[in-house]
């Protein structure tokens, strides 16, 4: 089973990225392939299927994505390839609360999820979600985010250096991690 990869994007398509890592490309499957660029060096967390007439590795910019990831699958009726439409639609802190506040019109939204899904979704996982440490890192984050938009960066730039800070420190030292990975 594996954990994470650390390497190089070396190929975008619509589905999926190519990373090389030891001189080794590994196809992954990610809710946004487009969040990544090419020769970016950086790390994916992974998920293993296997079954009888395949191996597929499925990757996650975080490992919050990949918790949400497996809690899906774990639903009756939603497989890997439901569960990664549903992230590739929406924020993990926004799944998490209509799940938790019973939102099944907000989960229809997504590509593959009807009221019955929706409902079994919300039936199966509603308070086994720990929002708590979610929604503060989204808060710490995010005074990141606006400090980094006031200094005059996009958001495209932004977004891909969010999930490589350590959420665990404090927000000024996490500004000046952002400013190293922006200037690198």
């Amino acid at each position: 089973m594996y954990s994470y990869i650390k390497g190089i994007v070396t190929e975008i398509k619509a589905n999926y990225i190519t990373m090389e890592a030891n001189s080794i490309g590994y196809q992954l499957y990610v809710p946004n392939p487009y969040y990544y660029s090419l020769g970016d060096n950086t790390t994916v967390y992974l998920y293993q299927k296997v079954t009888e007439d395949e191996i597929s590795l499925y990757g996650f910019e975080s490992l919050e994505q990949k918790e949400l990831f497996l809690q899906l699958i774990s639903v009756n009726g939603i497989g890997p390839k439901s569960a990664k439409a549903i992230l590739a639609a929406g924020s993990v802190s926004s799944i998490q609360q209509a799940i938790e506040s019973g939102n099944a019109k907000y989960l229809q939204k997504f590509p593959g999820i009807g009221p019955k899904a929706s409902q079994q979704i919300i039936l199966d996982l509603q308070g086994k979600i720990d929002l708590s440490s979610s929604l503060a890192l989204d808060d710490h984050l995010n005074e990141v985010d606006l400090a980094l938009q006031a200094l005059g960066y996009n958001a495209k730039e932004i977004k891909k250096i969010l999930p490589k800070l350590d959420a665990s420190k404090p927000t000024s030292t996490l500004i000046k991690d952002a400013l190293k990975f922006m200037l690198k």
